[in-house]
């Protein structure tokens, strides 16, 4: 039995995390036992976990399979694509150029404020009342 390529790749953003494994195949993406059209249900994160294998030009030579937790879909879907973009520099480190080029290595910094005791949110306050 022959050993099982992969290249691997970890994505964050906000408080989403995504592991994911390339692995040799017909451009298949699974994000947690499920396709990824199902999963992500708005065509803008569909389209933000397809842009890198897009950019190189190899979504159809490898299977994507993502472990994808925390956050939401919107933080899933920007780890996923950095987490595709981290593996694919894994298999051939060439494609950086492009992808760096592209912004897809970025790790967007922004995060989650946590909310503040005594008040509605993280920024959002309760109305002053004078008297």
């Amino acid at each position: 039995m022959a050993a099982l390529t992969q290249w691997l790749g970890t994505g964050r953003r906000k408080r989403g995390v995504a592991r994911v494994f390339l692995r040799n195949g017909s451009g298949a993406i699974v994000i947690n036992g499920r396709p990824y059209d199902q999963y992500f249900t708005n065509e803008s994160s569909r389209l933000l976990c397809r842009q890198a294998l897009q950019a190189t030009e190899t979504s159809d030579k490898f299977d994507v399979l993502v472990l994808a937790n925390g956050g939401g879909m919107t933080g899933q879907a920007g780890a996923v694509r950095l987490g595709i973009s981290r593996a694919l520099i894994n298999f051939n480190a060439e494609l950086r150029g492009k992808l760096k080029s592209m912004g897809y290595l970025t790790r967007d910094p922004r995060e989650h404020e946590r909310k503040k005791y005594g008040q509605k949110g993280a920024r959002k306050r309760f109305q002053f009342s004078k008297r």
